[in-house]
């Protein structure tokens, strides 16, 4: 008891978050894919045409509520507060590079839950390899890694990520005409598998205000256990793992199992080693996906550049052939690893100041 009066904000987002998820899929979202914030941003890019993967386009609302309900929720209690100016650029290709290793997996921290929670036990390796990376990333920190301090900026940048995500929710809501055919919205496969856009809104909208709220972050509750054997953020995690369970449980969402799985391939090895690199990459920007979105919306721009690398990795990932399918990993997806794990190791190894 004294652990959940001491935790409970976070404990309560974490089962708020779990819940709703699988009943996202009950209304409409793919199977194990109530939310998941790098296979959204990939459905954002193809909708807007940075790829043409037919089966993985939509203008998915719960993205655009996270920063909006980030955002009401930051005016509300005064905190928003515009700030900026610590490397975007390798903000940018950190989040790039954290997309492709989510695509090999098929999904981001919250979808690899999502999935365990479901039975997918191919979530297991995915899960496995966040931890490495993030711990990786912690020894970085600890040997004086740091991307510098940001500094406070103008309202107006401030303010470009919640207006961008509500005129994509225009976009969305209109429709319009638009020569070359965008946006684009999937016929067949996850893209054209949704929930109505008010209730996926309305459910997303609340997640952002309550993980803006209390700080919800995967990658955060993995490197906090790391470097200070603190359980906070983990406790919202492990709740959220716990409801999602037992929510399919009760939903009959619950499928046990390695094989046929929805939206999900077997190959462990890369599965391990993509989510290695997502980790990493998570670690060296400061946050998970989710996480990044609820930064943008109170302000944060460098977390903002990290949002739209992820949405530029999603075009790329498509477009190159490194982005895997049900039918397995893409024959460009090893070498986009590789990449990926070389660029993240050397920023850990460049970006250090000596600690005296």
């Amino acid at each position: 008891m004294g652990f959940f009066k001491k935790h409970w904000k976070i404990i309560l987002c974490g089962t708020f978050i779990g819940i709703v998820a699988t009943l996202l899929q009950k209304f409409g979202n793919p199977a194990n894919m109530g939310v998941c914030v790098a296979c959204f941003e990939r459905d954002i890019a193809g909708a807007l045409g940075f790829h043409r993967a037919t089966v993985v386009q939509y203008l998915r609302p719960e993205i655009f509520a996270f920063v909006l309900g980030s955002f009401a929720s930051s005016l509300l209690f005064k905190e928003f507060k515009p700030r900026g100016g610590s490397l975007p650029l390798v903000r940018f290709f950190l989040g790039f590079f954290a997309m492709l290793g989510a695509l090999v997996f098929l999904g981001c921290p919250w979808r690899a839950l999502l999935r365990l929670a479901g039975g997918d036990w191919n979530a297991i390796a995915a899960l496995v390899g966040l931890v490495v990376g993030v711990f990786i990333g912690v020894q970085f920190i600890k040997g004086g890694y740091n991307l510098g301090r940001s500094y406070p900026a103008y309202k107006f940048p401030g303010l470009l990520m919640p207006l961008m995500m509500l005129g994509l929710l225009l976009l969305l809501i209109i429709k319009p005409v638009v020569p070359g055919g965008v946006p684009f919205f999937s016929q067949k496969g996850p893209g054209s598998q949704h929930a109505p856009i008010i209730i996926s809104f309305i459910i997303a909208f609340f997640i952002g205000i309550f993980a803006q709220r209390t700080r919800f972050c995967t990658m955060g509750a993995v490197r906090d256990i790391i470097l200070m054997r603190d359980f906070h953020l983990a406790s919202g995690v492990i709740s959220l793992l716990a409801f999602a369970f037992l929510s399919n449980l009760a939903l009959g969402q619950f499928k046990p199992g390695f094989f046929n799985q929805p939206v999900a391939h077997t190959n462990q090895i890369w599965t391990f080693f993509g989510m290695v690199l997502s980790g990493l990459a998570y670690a060296l920007a400061g946050g998970c996906p989710g996480r990044q979105l609820f930064l943008s919306g109170e302000g944060d721009i460098d977390a903002g550049v990290f949002v739209i690398g992820m949405i530029v990795g999603a075009g790329f990932a498509h477009n190159f052939a490194t982005a895997a399918s049900p039918a397995g990993v893409g024959p460009w997806s090893p070498i986009a690893v590789v990449a990926g794990l070389f660029f993240c190791i050397a920023t850990g190894l460049f970006m250090r100041k000596k600690i005296a």
